[in-house]
């Protein structure tokens, strides 16, 4: 969004009576779809300063930088975390089922999927925010290249109750996958055990712009996310007492 301003504001700055309308814009009432933004772009077309072919350039740039935004705009943190994350991640590995009692008899959602018919596995999902702003999170979503400090709370986190567990967080332009063993994730320095009191087995990890290199080693690229979880398996399975 910054940039977009930066971009139509210097294109304003080319015309003549750019004072006047952006005292105009002061006052300027929005109603969707009617906005500053369309107010300003109008203005430009009207004028020449903005060809349809500039216009279509800096829109497609728009959404090249913004295509995730909408994820932003999911207010209710189980929607995020179960709907969307869980939703997302089943398109992108078919294999996966939801589990059922008749596909554990032990389940009780304590985790989110199976995979083989054995792997159990749990999703959880983040978003890459500005750390220094007060403000709804599409306002203060960072794209991947920003270089103002993030923060991003993987939470209630239960080792004990899967084999893989899967990250995905989402910054406005990309979406990014890392894929641990459980064990992998309880014994990391940053995992943070007894989030709340009395949740025994439960824990968190923050990722922040300062220590998110230090997981780069999971880091996993979507289309090869089954085999890394497979992977991640077997290297449960190894650390496993005999």
């Amino acid at each position: 969004m910054k940039t977009l301003q930066q971009e139509l504001d210097e294109m304003l700055g080319t015309l003549p009576d750019a004072g006047q309308i952006r005292a105009r814009l002061d006052t300027l009432v929005s109603v969707y779809p009617f906005n500053e933004y369309e107010f300003i772009i109008s203005h430009l077309l009207a004028r020449d300063v903005l060809s349809l072919e500039q216009y279509l350039e800096l829109r497609d740039n728009y959404i090249a930088r913004n295509l995730y935004l909408y994820i932003f705009e999911i207010s209710a943190p189980r929607t995020f975390g179960e709907a969307w994350a869980q939703g997302h991640l089943k398109e992108l590995v078919p294999e996966l089922a939801k589990s059922t009692k008749k596909l554990d008899p032990g389940y009780s959602g304590q985790y989110d999927f199976l995979l083989d018919g054995k792997i159990r596995i749990e999703v959880k999902a983040s978003r890459a925010v500005d750390a220094g702003v007060d403000a709804p999170l599409y306002v203060k979503a960072l794209s991947s290249d920003s270089a103002e400090p993030f923060w991003m709370n993987f939470q209630q986190i239960k080792p004990a109750c899967c084999d893989v567990i899967v990250w995905i967080a989402v910054w406005r332009d990309v979406i990014r996958y890392w894929v641990w063993s459980s064990r992998e994730i309880e014994t990391n320095p940053a995992y943070s055990k007894g989030q709340h009191r009395g949740n025994v087995g439960e824990g968190q990890l923050h990722v922040t712009h300062e220590n998110i290199r230090a997981f780069d080693a999971y880091l996993v690229a979507p289309n090869k996310l089954a085999d890394a979880i497979r992977d991640a398996y077997r290297r449960q399975q190894a650390t496993q007492p005999n």
